[in-house]
């Protein structure tokens, strides 16, 4: 029995959404999981007690928002074909995107000008675990920021006048990264 136009294009939306759930289950256990060796790692006598965050981070935090909020407008703009608008919210994410990104870079310094280092002879285990916490996001970010270039691209050729699958999962995606870096954040900042 041969499937219909319609019944294939359901099975190959629900395909996609579905390989997009896993990627986002398998990431969010990865830093289940490293956030619970953070937990366990507290009681060792080496461990870091007092701790200040970087204020870079919390910029970041407040910059993820913001980009949250730019998707969303232009989501809400690509529903309705306004590819000018939907033009600039993506922008509008990007640049949000790549202020993160510079902000997470500007926290790694002022962790390094504290004297706080991933390895060597004056790293720790707090400090090591809080480069790899942060520095794995960012590397997950960087692929929002490749799905955002590719979505930026397909939105100037008009490629969701019919079709906006590929936009929505580049929106979950995309919100999915900002209540990562949140969980990571508020996880950080009351597990120090």
């Amino acid at each position: 029995m041969e499937l219909s136009q319609d019944e294939l294009r359901l099975k190959t939306i629900k395909a996609k959404k579905m390989m997009l759930l896993f990627s986002m289950l398998s990431i969010a256990m990865t830093f289940a999981g490293l956030t619970s060796a953070y937990i366990v790692s507290k009681s060792r006598p080496d461990w870091l007690k007092e701790f200040e965050l970087p204020m870079a981070f919390t910029i970041s935090t407040i910059v993820i928002l913001l980009s949250s909020i730019s998707i969303w407008f232009a989501k809400k703009n690509v529903k309705k074909n306004n590819v000018s608008n939907t033009s600039l919210g993506l922008f509008i994410t990007f640049g949000l995107g790549i202020i993160f990104i510079v902000s997470q870079f500007s926290g790694f310094r002022e962790l390094i000008s504290q004297g706080y280092f991933f390895t060597g002879a004056q790293s720790t285990i707090t400090t090591s675990f809080l480069y790899v916490l942060t520095v794995l996001h960012l590397i997950h970010l960087f692929a929002g920021i490749i799905v955002l270039i590719v979505v930026m691209i397909n939105n100037y050729k008009n490629k969701y006048k019919i079709e906006k699958l590929g936009f929505e999962l580049a929106v979950t995606f995309w919100h999915f990264l900002g209540v990562l870096w949140i969980y990571l954040f508020v996880f950080l900042y009351f597990f120090r």
